[in-house]
């Protein structure tokens, strides 16, 4: 391992370490609870139908894009109903969310999603279709923190299966919504070890995707090799 892999890894650590510690500080915790607070107590309103209202809650999570942060509908998720059940819920949501929202793109195109998603979202993103590959796909969804909402519509503009994007859009949530479930969780129940162990499970997802980049550009490009006649996907985004 090069020296500077090390100071990468140790950097690493350091801004978890803080990240931590930021999150259980006195001063800091009021203000990151305030807002999942104010949805927890919306969604209890409606008790005994609190579970069907945070399931479109989620569903609203992905059609408006950007209006709710993902991580913060995961969180509330775990804190209501526990790392499982919560999970199964936000997958549910997310399903039928990321379903609509490639449905809508599908049926009105690109001015929909030109007034959804932002411009440089479409730009930046554009050179992902023309690898139309469903791997490439899967990884975007696997990572922690990338757009997914924005990304349902604009892979809803490709050619790709429905059925086949359903798929890969949920078994790449999967993951990240449980560690979200598991941070909602921890804490409702103050056990701050799990919350420690979701933070360095992300740490090291990210890691490794940053460490390994230069493998995964070279299944991309391989993906974009062959997958020139490929009939399941536009070049690009249609103009």
């Amino acid at each position: 391992m090069t020296n500077r892999r090390i100071i990468q890894i140790l950097l690493l650590i350091i801004i978890l370490a803080l990240s931590i510690k930021l999150v259980f500080s006195y001063e800091y915790y009021p203000y990151f609870n305030y807002y999942n607070q104010k949805i927890i107590s919306f969604v209890e309103s409606f008790h005994p139908y609190d579970d069907v209202v945070f399931i479109i809650f989620q569903i609203v999570q992905v059609l408006i894009v950007g209006a709710i942060p993902a991580e913060i509908s995961g969180f509330v998720g775990g804190y209501l109903y526990g790392p499982i059940i919560g999970t199964i819920y936000s997958t549910f949501g997310l399903a039928i969310g990321s379903w609509l929202a490639f449905m809508l793109s599908r049926a009105f195109g690109l001015p929909l999603v030109r007034r959804l998603v932002s411009a440089a979202s479409l730009e930046k993103y554009d050179h992902f279709m023309e690898m139309r590959g469903t791997l490439v796909c899967f990884i975007l969804f696997l990572i922690p923190g990338f757009p997914k909402a924005a990304l349902c519509y604009i892979i809803g503009l490709s050619r790709m299966n429905v059925w086949s994007f359903v798929a890969i859009s949920t078994l790449g949530r999967l993951f990240g919504t449980l560690l979200l479930s598991l941070s909602g969780y921890s804490i409702r129940t103050l056990r701050i070890w799990v919350l420690v162990i979701v933070l360095v499970s992300v740490a090291v997802i990210l890691l490794l995707f940053y460490l390994n980049r230069g493998k995964l550009l070279e299944i991309t490009q391989k993906q974009t090799d062959s997958s020139s006649t490929d009939a399941n996907y536009t070049h690009g985004i249609p103009e």
